[in-house]
């Protein structure tokens, strides 16, 4: 099977100019190919003034953009493609549109001014933050039926974006943006809302895609309650707190002005009704293929979901897909709790994925172990919990599609993930796990990162970072497998769990910290039993701290105080790391790339044991719903604003920033 997925960078930064070899005066001069440098700025000037247009490639070497290189930008596309191509040429609309687009490729935008100028140059510096990259997926093989499907499924992701914007409580925000503020329009599509998000401008109060900028409300919980800034924690208290907080419901107002939980379907019923009929199309476009079966009934047990809120029984449809019965991942559901300001809530997310064969070479290496990778971690974790019989999913790997909804990050995008949340699939280990193949594989990607790393990494270490492809992705397969390990899922202490005994957002960084430790513990427990070689275990280990780095660059909490739970396990890592002398910073030695005076060295001697004190700690704290031990770490590594380690994260924040993110927007299938 061919692997899909092409990532095409609409911002090289780092690209430089091809130059066209001397010809003889005799020979005819064949046609030049675009100048990579120059494509990436016309496609970044189409991005600023808000248009949905992306040159993919200059496939036929003419130095021109021609109608099979168009490819439009998913959320930025609203009008039918026929708009700009109508029967093989462009249409007078696509022209004038490129002329604007070239126009503002070669010659610098005007400085704001008026009224709205502080806002505009704050969210020029907003944009200023990202490398843009556009995720396409070469759909060339596809079947007539396959095809069809796909037309049904951008339908859904459309309605599973406007789900998600009432979820966020930004339907309709996007309307007041005038026409012809295409950076507005840009901002908000990323950020999913008005507010800035990145790292230098998301505390600004002047940055927004709106002028005003609107406070942050949730559209999950009435507006009134949010006005107190304890209101998560008054929920949890309430009368009727297990349907207040049950995933899968809105909080509002009743009659009388109290809570009442009502479920998704009743909440939104239009658009829950519009999903599922586009699921049900969908379905019927693939039913007559004999190879997919499993697909057509997942994608019916979804839409009934859909209508009902039966997530579980369409959980149940969808564990029963594998990279051996489907050549398509497809996860369309409210799952994820960290776009809900209690991370409480379920996002409704649409991904849609081809298959990538390779994942079967790891699930075969670690389906033998992952009994005994149960055994390991509840010993570290101690009483009262005790191993389980586990038989969860290792992780098939996918080539993204398509994100929308809660799926659809700001900045970066998430590269494994485990599911469902909760119910009995999640509980009996019958979930899916995935690790999807296809981000940050572009160069200029690549580039910063390898930048990046040198400007943080003293030459010794950073000589030992030689990024492995499969090394990373065992990362992620270790990392999603363990949220399957040890106290998970709907464990419980005493009869409460961990959203109960923690709260929703320490809950969820206390998990993804167990997933992430847990990572890095079993990459050596696996080269100790010879299941890997400890070289890739020491690559993935150094690619692990370097992306803890980058987490801790984007700031440990929100800019309303809430934890960011990647960044925080992230800040708790690294403090354990240089507490315990395995990641030591040399204030005289330069970084790796010449310029930086002080870097940090990793000491492969003192690795193991400090990875492993601090997975019996992390794993300790679930197994005990030990809620003071949690807060006290967070408090120590993550809150502590002096000392060495908060010194050491504004070092590493200082470095990485000099260099963008990048954001995944996504070719329309």
């Amino acid at each position: 099977m061919k692997t899909l997925g092409r990532l095409a960078a609409a911002l090289a930064l780092l690209a430089a100019a091809t130059a066209s070899p001397a010809r003889a005066a005799a020979a005819p001069a064949p046609a030049r190919a675009a100048d990579e440098g120059a494509r990436a700025r016309l496609n970044r000037a189409a991005l600023d003034l808000g248009l949905p247009l992306h040159w993919r490639g200059d496939a036929n070497a003419n130095g021109a953009i021609d109608p099979p290189e168009l490819a439009l930008v998913f959320g930025l596309d609203e009008l039918p493609r026929d708009h700009w191509i109508r029967r093989g040429r462009f249409t007078p609309a696509f022209r004038a549109a490129w002329a604007r687009v070239e126009a503002r490729a070669s010659a610098p935008a005007a400085e704001p001014a008026g009224r709205d100028a502080a806002r505009q140059t704050a969210l020029a510096r907003e944009l200023s933050q990202r490398l843009f990259a556009v995720v396409e997926a070469d759909l060339s093989g596809l079947r007539p039926a396959e095809r069809e499907m796909l037309r049904h499924l951008v339908d859904a992701a459309r309605i599973i974006e406007r789900l998600s914007a009432r979820q966020l409580g930004t339907l309709g925000m996007a309307a007041r943006i005038p026409p012809g503020d295409g950076p507005s329009r840009l901002a908000f599509l990323v950020n999913k809302g008005p507010w800035c998000t990145a790292p230098a401008t998301e505390g600004d109060p002047a940055c927004g895609a709106l002028s005003p900028v609107p406070p942050r409300r949730s559209g999950l919980y009435p507006a009134d309650l949010q006005a107190d800034a304890g209101f998560c924690a008054e929920l949890a208290r309430a009368p009727a707190a297990a349907a207040l907080t049950n995933p899968f419901t809105a909080v509002v107002r009743d009659a009388r002005g109290g809570l009442a939980a009502v479920p998704y379907p009743k909440a939104w019923p239009e658009d829950m009704e519009a999903v599922a009929r586009a699921l049900e199309r969908a379905a019927a476009a693939i039913r007559a293929t004999d190879d997919e079966r499993a697909l057509h009934a997942y994608l019916l047990a979804a839409a009934r979901a859909f209508r009902d809120g039966g997530w579980e029984r369409a959980d149940e449809a969808w564990a029963r897909m594998n990279a051996e019965n489907s050549r398509w991942f497809l996860r369309v559901a409210p799952d994820e709790t960290y776009s809900d300001p209690c991370a409480l809530k379920a996002g409704f997310e649409l991904a849609l994925a081809r298959i990538d064969p390779g994942s079967l070479a790891w699930q075969r290496r670690l389906e033998p172990v992952k009994q005994d990778m149960e055994a390991a971690l509840a010993r570290l974790a101690g009483p009262p919990y005790a191993a389980r019989p586990v038989a969860f999913h290792l992780p098939d790997f996918i080539a993204v599609v398509l994100n929308a909804g809660d799926a659809r990050s700001p900045r970066g995008a998430t590269v494994g993930q485990s599911l469902p949340n909760w119910g009995k699939v999640a509980n009996e280990g019958r979930g899916r796990t995935v690790a999807m193949t296809n981000f940050y594989t572009d160069p200029e990607s690549l580039e910063i990162r390898r930048r990046r790393a040198a400007s943080v990494l003293c030459p010794d270490t950073m000589a030992r970072r030689t990024p492995d492809p499969d090394a990373e992705r065992m990362g992620f397969v270790l990392h999603e497998a363990a949220h399957n390990l040890g106290p998970s899922h709907e464990y419980a202490v005493d009869g409460r769990t961990a959203p109960q005994i923690f709260g929703g957002n320490l809950a969820a960084m206390l998990e993804e910290l167990k997933a992430q430790q847990s990572a890095l513990y079993l990459a050596g427990w696996l080269a100790g039993r010879g299941v890997i070689p400890p070289a890739q275990a020491d690559r993935a280990l150094l690619e692990n701290v370097v992306w803890a780095f980058g987490q801790v660059s984007g700031g440990v909490r929100t800019s309303d105080g809430r934890l960011r739970p990647y960044a925080a396990l992230a800040a708790i890592q690294l403090a354990a790391l240089a507490d315990d002398g395995a990641l030591v910073w040399r204030p005289d030695a330069k970084a790796a790339n010449g310029d930086d005076a002080g870097c940090l060295e990793l000491d492969r001697a003192r690795l193991g044991a400090s990875v492993e004190r601090l997975e019996t700690l992390a794993l300790g704290i679930k197994a005990r719903g030990d809620r003071a031990a949690a807060e006290a770490l967070v408090q120590a590594h993550v809150d502590a604003a002096t000392g060495k380690n908060a010194e050491l994260r504004r070092v590493i924040t200082e470095r990485w920033r000099r260099f963008p993110d990048t954001t995944f927007l996504y070719a329309t299938p």
